[in-house]
C-alpha cells in the first residue's frame, strides 16, 4: 500500500508526542535523566525504517523544539537534543562502515563529545553550581560515572539493534497484515 503524506504525518505526529510524554514523565520522576532521552530515541525507528532519514530527522526536530519549550530538566532536554535524538539515524550511517573498530570508536567519540557539550552547555547556562555538584563526589565519581554513561550508550546501541529487527521481524508484518 502506498503511503500518502498525511499519514506520514500522523505517524510522526503520534510519535512525537509520545516521545515528549516520555521526556515529561522522565522529568517529573526524577530518575529519567538518561533513560526517557534513549526510550524517546527509540520511537524514531519506525519513521526512520518507513520513510526515512528525512522524516526522522523531522521527528527529531520537532521533539528537540519542544523538549527544550516545555520540559522542566534542562539536562534532560539537552541530552535528547545533542546525545541520543539523533542517534538512530547516526547510527544507520555509522552501520554501513565495514571497519568495526572505527564503527565503534566513532560512535563512542560522538557520544563522549556531545555529552561534554550537554555539561558545558549546562554550565554555560546554569553557572558553576552544575560543576560543584559533578565534582562534589570526586574525579574517581566523575569517571565512573563517565564510564556508566559510555555502558548505557553501548547497551542502548545494542537494543537500538534489537528493536530494528523487531520492528521489521514481528511488527511490521502484524501492522501490514492489518492495514
Amino acid at each position: 500500500m502506498r503511503k500518502t503524506e498525511s499519514q506520514k504525518i500522523a505517524l510522526c505526529g503520534m510519535l512525537g508526542a509520545l516521545s515528549v510524554v516520555l521526556l515529561l514523565i522522565g522529568s517529573a520522576l526524577q530518575i529519567g535523566t538518561y533513560a526517557a532521552p534513549m526510550l524517546a530515541a527509540f520511537l524514531i525507528i519506525p519513521v526512520l525504517e518507513e520513510y526515512g532519514p528525512r522524516y526522522a530527522l523531522t521527528l527529531y526536530a520537532t521533539v528537540s523544539i519542544l523538549a527544550v519549550l516545555f520540559v522542566p530538566e534542562t539536562e534532560l532536554a539537552f541530552f535528547y537534543v545533542l546525545v541520543m535524538g539523533y542517534y538512530p539515524v547516526l547510527r544507520v550511517k555509522l552501520n554501513t562502515l565495514k571497519n568495526t573498530v572505527l564503527r565503534w570508536v566513532i560512535k563512542f567519540a560522538v557520544f563522549n563529545a556531545a555529552t561534554v557539550l550537554v555539561y558545558l552547555l549546562l554550565f554555560a547556562l546554569l553557572g558553576p553550581a552544575v560543576l560543584d555538584e559533578l565534582l562534589a563526589d570526586g574525579t574517581a565519581m566523575l569517571v565512573a560515572l563517565l564510564a556508566a554513561g559510555n555502558l548505557s550508550f553501548w547497551l542502548c546501541d545494542r537494543a537500538l539493534a534489537a528493536l530494528t529487527r523487531y520492528y521489521h521481524l514481528v511488527v511490521k508484518p502484524k501492522l501490514k497484515k492489518k492495514f
